[in-house]
């Protein structure tokens, strides 16, 4: 099996350690053999980047357009072989790798166009015969670090907008899948770039992230992760006064009112924490159901949970992929065991479940008769695990909703304008989704939160130029 190398400096280049991607389908099943890079190799990476951030920054916006504009065209043209690749490394149902793949494409033909939108302002200074000039301007080297979820999006949606505005990149996948984040940096690496502009460093976070972080050449950090991890990227940005965008966990809740559409409720809760195998930080994890329609629900969840078919995410029968990893699986039994432990009720699922291939297959688990000072109901279980708080009304919604370290995704099923209109108001997360999935989002429009979920400028659409560039202010006199 022949190695996948990093890219740095507009080369691939051999490392000396190698590992191997694993299928969680089919863990029999080797995806590809993948090199690890080590400080030198990443400190290469930066200072390729570092002597290229000139010479990009200079370059024009119609060629950052064209070489955006092309990446994006080639992922949509193998949108399909991308995602067969994403479903056999990270475990996605087939359908939603090539949803994700093309979301990448998608991702970065927007970018293009944000390349030729950036804007600036001219104003009078208050003293006469003075004008100002406000511009932005790119940070310098950025460096990306992104988590196993989604391994084709989550770098797209950082990477297009950092070459867009004139930065140049390190990029750090996660070590669980590096074979979506190869794919895409091939694609880049034929798109005309000039060299050392985009690098791939594919590694652990102790070795590859480390040295990222605490390289003076990297004017900004945007990471995706845990709370854990990204609390230390935001210890040493700060230290060093380097710019840094973090999004962590969240613990999302549904509100589901008395006089809600049951199966727009259901297929909202089902969608929302089991599809992706709850494998996403906008995960609806707590179901907060009104007491005048939740036995109802509580039935309509246990039948539509029980018809979900678990399996090899490549066949396409599949509604419910593998876990990702052993790990993984190992932590979300773990959190079923504490649910029982503190007196929740397991209604069904958090079975292992045997299917042709051996894999890490978990049915989807729903826990009733809860209260949100569980466990379960306040820490971030990653997981196809779903929570039922039952209230009394309207009122106690919201305030168990907002009761979470985190402030991610909310949403609420109602056929009230009114009721939705007050729970988009008191909400306190930074997304908010009526009669939708919490899941979910579009490629244009910001993504993030507030509290522990998310630290500065959002992501996505016009608004990350915040966290991809810098404001400059320029006074002149004729």
């Amino acid at each position: 099996m022949s190695v996948h190398q990093n890219f740095i400096a507009g080369e691939w280049r051999a490392s000396s350690e190698t590992s191997r991607n694993i299928n969680p389908s089919d863990t029999d099943e080797v995806v590809g053999e993948y090199a690890l890079a080590d400080t030198s190799d990443t400190e290469r990476a930066i200072g390729a980047a570092a002597e290229a951030f000139p010479g990009w920054y200079n370059s024009g916006i119609q060629q950052r357009f064209d070489i955006l504009d092309a990446i994006g065209t080639e992922i949509l043209a193998r949108k399909v072989e991308l995602g067969r690749l994403l479903a056999r490394e990270e475990g996605k149902t087939l359908p939603e790798a090539i949803g994700e793949s093309a979301r990448a494409g998608q991702i970065f033909k927007f970018f293009a166009g944000e390349a030729l939108r950036l804007k600036g302002e001219l104003v009078p200074s208050v003293r006469p015969g003075i004008n100002v000039e406000i511009t932005r301007e790119p940070v310098g080297v950025v460096g990306i670090v992104t988590p196993w979820n989604f391994p084709i999006a989550i770098p797209a949606w950082k990477i297009a907008p950092a070459l867009a505005f004139g930065n140049c990149v390190v990029f750090k996948p996660a070590s669980l899948v590096p074979g979506s984040a190869w794919a895409l940096a091939d694609i880049i690496s034929r798109s005309g770039l000039p060299k050392g502009v985009f690098n791939l460093a594919m590694g652990p976070g102790s070795i590859v992230g480390n040295a990222i972080l605490e390289d003076s050449r990297i004017g900004a950090v945007s990471f995706t992760g845990s709370v854990e991890t990204g609390r230390r990227v935001a210890t040493a940005c700060a230290a060093r006064g380097a710019k840094f965008q973090l999004e962590m966990g969240g613990k999302n809740p549904l509100v589901v009112l008395n006089d809600a559409d049951i199966d727009i409720a259901v297929d909202c809760a089902v969608q929302g924490a089991f599809f992706s195998t709850g494998q996403r930080c906008t995960a609806s994890s707590r179901l907060i159901v009104e007491d005048g329609i939740h036995e109802q629900f509580v039935d309509a969840m246990i039948n539509a949970t029980r018809s979900l078919r678990v399996g090899n995410a490549i066949e396409e029968t599949t509604q419910i992929g593998p876990v990702v990893d052993q790990a993984q699986y190992d932590q979300d039994v773990d959190y079923i065991g504490i649910g029982k432990t503190e007196g929740a009720t397991l209604a069904i699922g958090g079975e292992q479940v045997e299917r042709q291939t051996p894999g890490y297959y978990l049915s989807p688990a729903l826990f009733v008769d809860t209260h949100n000072d569980m466990r379960i109901n306040r820490e971030e279980i990653f997981g196809p695990v779903a929570t039922v708080i039952k209230v009394a009304d309207e009122e106690e919604a919201i305030a168990i909703a907002n009761d979470t370290d985190f402030g991610l995704s909310t949403g609420i099923c109602t056929r009230s304008m009114a009721a939705a209109e007050r729970f988009k108001q008191a909400s306190r997360a930074g997304m908010v989704m009526v009669n939708l999935p919490t899941a979910g989002v579009d490629y244009h429009v910001p993504f993030g939160g507030i509290k522990a979920s998310s630290y500065g400028a959002r992501e996505q659409g016009s608004y990350a130029a915040e966290f991809y560039t810098t404001v400059k202010t320029a006074y002149v006199s004729p």
